[in-house]
């Protein structure tokens, strides 16, 4: 979706109003998830297509468990590579988001590994987020027929405040080596995996220096500020194990 004014620093644009719930310029809002943000830059500037299409699933199911992660509500012991390691409920009470909810109470029904995890909570979740962000006001749905015969929808851009400030704070990280908060790391990390960096549109830097960058991150090398708890070093372990798997779908669909 659409690179917009800078809305801080020089020559920055102010907005009557700023973003639904009062969010301001480059904040992250409040009401969305990991998962949210991803599907937002994974949707072209026209609100056609998505970018990654055919592992959607992983990556985006690998943002929900990554959330889980940050929130103390999952952990994952350090047994095996196929597959990924086991994944283990943690922490008590519920959950506030339900798409989150949902997910613990997937990975508390039954232990499993990284890799059946993804497809348990991913699948179908494309849908899911796309109306997620339609109800946050974020994208609109479009209806329209092609030929007048074939129907399609799109989803362009409704409010892009948000998404400026996810961009712009990606591209701080890869182009200008910031260190990133758990949550922008967890984004690049998962984009970088699922392959779609390159060919998000509009685009983002796509150099050597910013794709060995995207590289470390997606590995789960966070920085020192990030891996400083134990929550953050198992978000960064679980981000990381879910875009290998990612990279391994990506390579056998012909990425």
């Amino acid at each position: 979706m659409n690179d917009r004014t800078p809305t801080t620093g020089p020559g920055a644009v102010t907005r009557p109003g700023g973003a639904p719930g009062g969010a301001r310029a480059g904040a992250t809002r409040s009401d969305l998830l990991i998962v949210d943000d991803l599907m937002l830059l994974l949707l072209d500037d026209d609100g056609a297509s998505v970018q990654a299409a055919g592992t959607l699933y992983y990556t985006l199911g690998g943002a929900v468990l990554t959330e889980l992660a940050l929130r103390g509500r999952i952990r994952v012991d350090e047994s095996g590579i196929l597959n990924g390691p086991r994944v283990f409920p943690d922490g008590e009470g519920p959950l506030p988001d339900p798409l989150l909810q949902s997910a613990y109470d997937t990975i508390a029904a039954r232990t499993q590994r990284v890799q059946p995890l993804l497809v348990a909570i991913g699948a179908d979740l494309g849908t899911v987020v796309i109306d997620r962000l339609a109800a946050r006001g974020l994208v609109r749905r479009e209806d329209r027929k092609v030929l007048g015969i074939f129907r399609s929808t799109r989803w362009p851009a409704a409010d892009e405040e948000h998404e400026a400030g996810l961009r712009a704070r990606i591209r701080a990280v890869l182009e200008h080596g910031q260190e990133p908060d758990p949550r922008t790391a967890a984004v690049i990390g998962l984009l970088s995996a699922s392959g779609a960096l390159p060919s998000l549109r509009p685009p983002l830097p796509w150099t050597s220096v910013t794709v060995t960058r995207a590289q470390e991150i997606e590995r789960g090398h966070w920085g020192s500020e990030a891996v400083a708890s134990a929550v953050n070093r198992t978000a960064a372990a679980v981000a990381a194990a879910s875009a290998a798997v990612a990279v391994s779908a990506s390579g056998a669909s012909g990425r």
